[in-house]
């Protein structure tokens, strides 16, 4: 059977008019080798370069499907960690744009993400409460941390030793020693969410902001291991929780210390309180990479910075103060008693974290990045509310310090949510606005309505002003329609002859433009109608409403053709594509929909925006249509060539939905671990799935190939020649390779991230032939690492199975044998490597420095001879 109608496909072609999205935060990144000029900024899917300097877009790096939720640059600045709303993690390089590894572990949002210090390894924190630990040069998990009971907010790695710091919405600050991968010590002295938390004075003191207006400040103090390690730990009682929590200040003010032997790390103990001027929650707290500058913010406008003294610094001000009191009580003295007075001065921690100074910005603060250079001078960037990036410089180190508003980047975007939207008549251009209104056919006038209940025909006409010469465009009011209810809709008929209005009764209501005599009432709907649009040859109606619903209607009679569930939430935009009986409907589900007003078909949904879409408009010539939303972006969606068949789009659709709900079934269950309690950091994926069937059909194909490679040899013997086999046009098309080293190729091919999961979900009938495979690969001492990966992993799941079969037990011996000797000649390269490393480092230092005093020797001489050359031209002169 042909196809009896054919539909062309529209696909995603832009995003614009956005310039930062509310729900990640902005950060510095180095572009070119210069800091503090371009800032990354999350835009719905998308991550944008802006040029702060020039205030242009340098750089997209392209997302897939979900919302940007968290940013972090890398310290080398050569990377950007993405974290998306669906729990995933792209790292993309900022020198291609290009996002090459993809961490999958969390079920929700991202919420923190951070790296240690050299960079080697990223900590995420999530709205599913857990806590991942990433390797990212090897691109796998090392470890998931499980223990807050609210969405982590702030993860730290500690430079100096293997520690690591998180803060959640349970009101909790966890302690997390990473060689043994437990919480060590909680943190229970605030009362409310824990918002954020960093270290400051060589990590020594840490500071938190929670839903109050002060900032927390706790002094570190790192402990030394108990020298008697075999004396046993004293009983824990029962009541007890098996997690340590830390010193909190109690009502009377008595500090409660812990006298437990997790002491031995370290001790922490709360000295005190900065006072914010903000009365509301600490929405950001951070410092500069210096450890110098402390900032926070609440959910207004105003971000208080704070500077952090040196040892030096807080010992001058303690001297000075010191001085000063000493003074005092002298003064006092020689008034009265004449014996020295013992002069007390105590140290606040006022004294150690001053308040600098207050940045105002031009609407409330979404999120914020600093840096400070090496001349002293402050940068500070500003994601705002409404669409807009505006960045401040501040001198802490002067008298007086004063904000500076060096950059604001405005021109890529609207300050609020476009409403309304209209293409030229030649396709090119698309003006935005807002408001509702119908122009005639005519271009003389337009049409409005209102609550006032009353519909308004304007005319354009062209005005003297008094003190002009020139003539202004102006509108004038012809006519009135008074009616019973508020107008939400207006449409003129394309013929200009008819005039829709919706009512707030749920209705429609026709009326002829000459007399403005009624018509038809088309009812129906039983929530008011927000949206209709009348077809080109004036037939046929479309109306769109609150309760989700579409309505075809005829115009001739005023009779419903049908009724279309369209969307999940209400329909806020409804337009025919010119000369077609085709339309978009737009929807608060976040979702444009393209339907067929003959046929009554769901032709096919666009995806994209991040919240509700607004309106929507399609160009003349119907090759574009453009949609504005809540997310702040507008989108342009373009024709493409390609035809659509409804069949195969309900088919991917069906595909779409699979994939999406194997993300949400159960993780597969380890040996000895209970449903749920997941300690890996892989999540089960389409592409883990996928994986592992790959993995299965590979071992298939050797199984098939040896048996059949078997036989071939029997019959090669039984004929006693040679008989030509038969090569797999898989084996083939690799390279004619043997199916042992397909199935090789077949492990390289999946991602280092995906490849634990991927093994999790392969069934145990393939495992022992795999260990098979993996003696014979090891042997042959090529990718020792990776094969011992999957070998250490196999025997860690299966376990149980394994060391119960008798049969595996001679391949376990020799896979013993073999591991253990190559991986020590892997381990011994790598030793001669290193060596030679380091002595090519200890040659190139020793030139460096021959070099260096070779050159200082120079200077020195060329200095000496323009000196006695000097001494000659004044002995001259003289």
């Amino acid at each position: 059977m042909g196809l009896t109608k054919q539909y062309l496909r529209y696909v995603a072609s832009a995003v614009f008019g956005l310039i930062g999205s509310q729900k990640g935060n902005i950060v510095f990144v180095t572009l070119r080798g210069e800091k503090g000029r371009y800032v990354a900024v999350p835009a719905c899917e998308h991550v944008f370069i802006w040029d702060l300097r020039k205030g242009e877009k340098i750089l997209i790096l392209q997302g897939l499907k979900q919302e940007v939720t968290c940013l972090c640059p890398s310290p080398d600045g050569l990377h950007l960690a993405v974290g998306y709303e669906d729990g995933s993690i792209r790292i993309f390089s900022l020198l291609s744009g290009e996002g090459n590894v993809t961490f999958n572990g969390h079920k929700a949002a991202i919420t923190s993400l951070k790296y240690d210090q050299l960079g080697g390894r990223l900590a995420s924190g999530s709205k599913d409460t857990d806590t991942i630990v990433w390797d990212v040069i090897n691109e796998s998990g090392l470890y998931r941390l499980k223990g807050h009971k609210d969405a982590v907010t702030q993860a730290l790695f500690l430079r100096e030793k293997n520690l690591l710091l998180t803060s959640g919405k349970d009101t909790m600050v966890k302690w997390w020693d990473l060689d043994t991968q437990h919480c060590f010590k909680t943190m229970v002295g605030h009362r409310t969410e824990v918002w954020g938390l960093v270290l400051v004075s060589e990590e020594k003191r840490l500071i938190t902001g929670s839903s109050d207006s002060e900032l927390r400040a706790w002094d570190i103090t790192y402990l030394q291991e108990v020298e008697d390690l075999e004396e046993p730990e004293p009983k824990k009682s029962k009541g007890s929780s098996p997690e340590i929590q830390d010193t909190h200040e109690p009502e009377d003010g008595i500090p409660e210390t812990d006298e437990t032997p997790e002491d031995r790390i370290l001790t922490c103990r709360k000295v005190g309180s900065i006072m914010r001027e903000g009365r509301d929650r600490v929405v950001n707290l951070a410092v500069d990479r210096t450890g110098r500058i402390l900032a926070c913010h609440g959910t207004d406008s105003v971000l208080e910075v704070f500077c952090v003294l040196s040892k030096a610094e807080v010992q001058k001000k303690m001297d000075k103060k010191m001085k000063k009191a000493r003074k005092k009580a002298k003064l006092n003295s020689s008034k009265g008693e004449e014996e020295d007075l013992e002069v007390d001065v105590k140290m606040t921690l006022q004294d150690e974290i001053q308040r600098v100074a207050n940045i105002k910005t031009s609407a409330k603060i979404k999120s914020f990045d600093l840096i400070h250079s090496p001349q002293g001078e402050l940068k500070a960037v500003f994601l705002l509310q409404n669409n807009l990036v505006e960045s401040y410089s501040l001198h802490p180190s002067a008298p007086a310090p004063q904000p500076v508003r060096t950059s604001r980047i405005t021109i890529g975007g609207h300050r609020s949510d476009v409403r309304t939207l209209s293409f030229s008549s030649d396709n090119i251009a698309s003006p935005f606005g807002c408001g509702r209104f119908r122009e005639n056919m005519e271009q003389r006038g337009f049409v409005t309505g209102g609550a006032d209940k009353s519909v308004k025909f304007w005319d354009f006409e062209l005005v003297k002003d008094e003190n002009s010469t020139q003539k202004r465009l102006s509108m004038k009011q012809t006519r009135t329609l008074q009616l019973d209810e508020d107008v939400l809709c207006v449409r003129y008929s394309p013929n200009q002859k008819l005039l829709a209005v919706s009512l707030l009764d749920c209705t429609v209501k026709i009326f002829y433009v000459d007399t403005l005599k009624f018509f038809l009432s088309l009812y129906g709907h039983k929530l008011p109608v927000i949206c209709m649009d009348i077809s080109y040859d004036g037939t046929l109606i479309a109306t769109g409403s609150a309760d989700r619903n579409v309505k075809i209607w005829g115009l001739d009679f005023g009779d419903c053709h049908k009724s279309l569930f369209a969307h999940d939430d209400s329909v806020m935009y409804l337009q025919f594509v010119p000369k077609s009986h085709l339309f978009f409907t737009t929807g608060k589900d976040h979702k444009i929909k393209q339907w067929d007003a003959d046929k009554f078909e769901h032709i096919q949904t666009l995806e994209g925006h991040h919240q509700e879409i607004w309106c929507l408009a399609v160009s003349p010539s119907g090759d574009y249509v453009v949609s504005s939303s809540h997310d702040k972006s507008l989108r342009l969606w373009e024709r493409t060539r390609e035809p659509l068949i409804l069949e195969e789009e309900r088919e991917m659709q069906r595909e779409a939905e699979y994939e999406e709900s194997v993300a949400k079934e159960d993780q597969p269950v380890v040996p000895g671990e209970t449903q749920g309690d997941n300690y890996f950091t892989g999540k089960k994926t389409i592409e883990t799935v996928k994986a592992a069937e790959r993995i299965m059909e590979a071992v298939e194909l050797y199984r098939e190939e040896t048996a059949k490679r078997k036989e071939h040899k029997a019959i090669c013997k039984a004929a006693g020649k040679e008989v030509p086999l038969p090569i797999n046009p898989i084996l083939m098309a690799y390279g004619n390779i043997s199916p042992s080293a397909y199935v090789l190729e077949i492990f390289k091919g999946i991602k280092s991230s995906e490849l634990e999961e991927s093994l999790l979900v392969l069934p145990f009938s393939y495992v022992p032939d795999l260990l098979k495979l993996l003696n014979e690969f090891i042997q042959l001492g090529s990718d020792i690492e990776l094969l011992c990966r999957c070998l250490f992993f196999l025997l860690r799941i299966h376990f149980g199975q394994i060391t119960s079969n008798q049969m595996l037990v001679p391949v376990i011996e020799k896979l013993k044998e073999t591991t253990i000797s190559k991986v020590s000649q892997v381990r011994d390269v790598i030793g001669f490597n290193r060596a030679g490393l380091e002595y090519l480092k200890r040659e190139c230092e020793a030139k460096s420095e021959v070099m260096f005093f070779a050159d200082a020797t120079s200077h020195f001489e060329e200095k000496k001879r323009k000196r006695k050359k000097r001494e000659k031209l004044i002995l001259t002169y003289t």
